[in-house]
């Protein structure tokens, strides 16, 4: 079955490129677009749609409330947030409201394509390393009446599970936690998932915003 991909920008010369270069893929399908978040909130409602392309900068409503509302439904599409520039702080506070990764919208369209089946499969879009940054530069700015308590989910976590959550949160991949913990990559997985479930996240980009908020990792990626 075909991946449903949604379009929504403000700028209809952008949907169209990225709309002719899904479909030329077998296994892409563009089943509807938007000019502002507030069309995208009703067009999600009444379509069938697995991943929205969401541009954050829109008249009416922009992208990162779109986001958040879009999230917040019952069983809601992945959203890829797009911006215009690196580290964009629309682009953290659109992984804060629920997206699953951003990507600038000038990507190679085989890294969008790429991007848009690891979302639909389950996987992080945003290299841990790039959402660190952005991390980074963005949490000083936040009011500390908008940091979230600690989840009080973390504490269920085995050892070696928060051991595996602060590197996530660090940026560090699979492969390099698994090295760092003298352990195969299958094993990392496995914890990983097991941390999603305890926590009630949907991606690894989600464990990384959640350490930052509840203070288990200070900007410039060190464990507390």
């Amino acid at each position: 079955m075909a991946i449903r991909v949604m379009l929504v920008d403000d700028q209809m010369l952008l949907r169209t490129g990225f709309r002719m270069v899904l479909a030329a893929q077998p296994d892409m399908e563009v089943v509807a677009e938007a000019g502002d978040g507030a069309e995208a909130i009703e067009v999600v409602r009444s379509t069938a749609v697995d991943v929205v392309l969401m541009d954050v900068r829109m008249p009416r409503l922009d992208g990162v409330e779109a986001t958040r509302s879009i999230c917040a439904g019952q069983d809601p599409p992945k959203v890829l947030i797009l911006t215009t520039f690196d580290l964009d702080e629309y682009a953290f506070s659109g992984l804060r409201a629920g997206a699953s990764g951003f990507m600038l919208k000038d990507v190679p369209p085989a890294e969008l394509l790429s991007a848009i089946r690891a979302v639909h499969s389950g996987d992080a879009v945003v290299a841990p390393s790039t959402t660190r940054r952005l991390l980074d530069r963005f949490s000083p700015m936040l009011p500390s009446g908008e940091k979230k308590p600690r989840n009080k989910h973390v504490d269920k976590l085995t050892d070696r599970e928060r051991e595996v959550m602060l590197l996530v949160a660090q940026g560090l991949s699979n492969g390099e936690i698994a090295a760092r913990l003298v352990l195969s990559e299958a094993t990392v997985k496995t914890h990983v998932g097991r941390i999603l479930t305890k926590l009630s996240l949907r991606d690894r980009v989600q464990v990384v915003v959640l350490a930052y908020e509840s203070g288990l990792v200070r900007a410039g990626g060190g464990a507390l």
